[in-house]
This record gives C-alpha cells, sequence and structure tokens, in this order.
C-alpha cells in the first residue's frame, strides 16, 4: 500500500475524526450531541472544534445537521484509526500486553507513529487486517456483510463472534470481562437465552456460559453460522 505524507491534523482533531469514522463505520448518525457524549467534552467545545474542522474542508453538514466527511477528511479519519489499531497489534501481538487494556494504552502511540514507522510495522505484524478487537483496519480489511448486532440473537443460534466496536472498547472493566470469558473475533458461540423481557443475553463458548445486557450486547458484532 502506498502511504500519504505526514499529517498535520493535531492531536485533538484527530481524536474527532477518529470518533466520526468509527460512529460512521458502524451506521450511528453524527450530531454534535452524540459526539459531545462520546468523547466527554461540553457542547461549546465541540462546537467551537467542528467549526474550525469544517472550515479546513474535513467534515461538511448534512440536510439534518449530521456531521459528513469531505473526501479529505476521510481519507485523514481512515490514516488515524489504521494507526491506531497498528498501535494495539504493536501492544498486543509484540509487547504481550494484555488484550483488554491495549485500546487506551494506544493513543499515545497512534498521534506519534510516523508513515515510515507505520510501513515497517505493518510488514513486522505480517500485514494484519483487523485490530485485536475485529475491527477492521483502513484499507486492510473490512467489515464483515454480514455481521450483526448480537441484541438480535435468537435462542439456539449458533454464532461466529466477529468484533467488539469500539464503543465497548472504551469500558476497560467490559474488556476485561469479555477476555477472561473468551469473547473474542473468531470465537464460535451458542446462544442460550435472549429474553427481551428481562434484558439479558446469555451465550456459552469454550469457556462456559457468559450473561451480557442488551446495550452491551449491542455494541457487539457477530455472524451466523
Amino acid at each position: 500500500m502506498t502511504l500519504d505524507p505526514p499529517r498535520t491534523a493535531s492531536p485533538v482533531v484527530e481524536d474527532y475524526l477518529q470518533v466520526l469514522h468509527y460512529m460512521t463505520r458502524d451506521g450511528i448518525p453524527v450530531i454534535a450531541a452524540r459526539l459531545s457524549e462520546r468523547l466527554n467534552v461540553t457542547p461549546p467545545t465541540v462546537t467551537a472544534t467542528l467549526q474550525r474542522m469544517e472550515r479546513d474542508g474535513l467534515i461538511t453538514h448534512g440536510p439534518r445537521k449530521e456531521i459528513l466527511f469531505t473526501d479529505p477528511g476521510r481519507r485523514l479519519a481512515e490514516d488515524i484509526v489504521r494507526r491506531h489499531a497498528l498501535a494495539e497489534r504493536l501492544l498486543t501481538d509484540l509487547l504481550k500486553m494484555p488484550w483488554h487494556e491495549s485500546h487506551e494504552e494506544a493513543h499515545g502511540v497512534e498521534h506519534a507513529m510516523t508513515p515510515k514507522l507505520e510501513a515497517q510495522l505493518l510488514v513486522a505484524l505480517g500485514n494484519p487486517t483487523t485490530c485485536p478487537h475485529g475491527n477492521p483496519i483502513p484499507g486492510l480489511g473490512q467489515l464483515e456483510p454480514d455481521e450483526f448486532p448480537l441484541d438480535q440473537v435468537k435462542t439456539g443460534d449458533e454464532l461466529i463472534f466477529v468484533r467488539i466496536t469500539e464503543e465497548a472498547e472504551v469500558d476497560l472493566q467490559l474488556m476485561r470481562y469479555l477476555q477472561e470469558h473468551g469473547v473474542a473475533p473468531g470465537a464460535r458461540m451458542t446462544v442460550r437465552e435472549a429474553a427481551g423481557f428481562n434484558g439479558l443475553v446469555v451465550l456459552e463458548g469454550a469457556e462456559g456460559q457468559v450473561p451480557l445486557g442488551l446495550q452491551v450486547a449491542a455494541k457487539l458484532r457477530a455472524r451466523r453460522v
């Protein structure tokens, strides 16, 4: 793959572009209020940053005030997300950091990653197509076309677990729980219970049964066998 010239966006703008990419990829309409919640910053701060990003030609707004990428903004966001995923792979695959800690720790690495280091990491890591949590790396991997959120399962479904969305990755306790119970990309699992009335999904895999609330299940993706 051909790497772009060095990026010049500030770390703050890179963080915004990264979250915008994640939300857009997962089909979540992006408006300023929702972005404020995800980034844990005040609405006025979000508004000011978005105005600066629009001025710089990175984003635009749709007819319902949804935030949309421009082509340059999308390319820059994909660069950032790719660097983040490679940083996660560096931490888990080479430095053997616990899987559930890599998302948060990767933020400090991604901002310092140069195109030359990125290219060398790709080779050293064997050209991975996903981050450790199953999310596709831009330019290297793609979403599974038949994946769906786990809050849509039915009792008796046989599943292959695909990925943990970044909305779930920010919850360190949840990530530790998923890792300890074998809820990882590629794991084969059976739905033992899918009861909407009590807001619970119970999976069973190699590590035994795993109860999940529907709000958590909605942040996870699988495909039926």
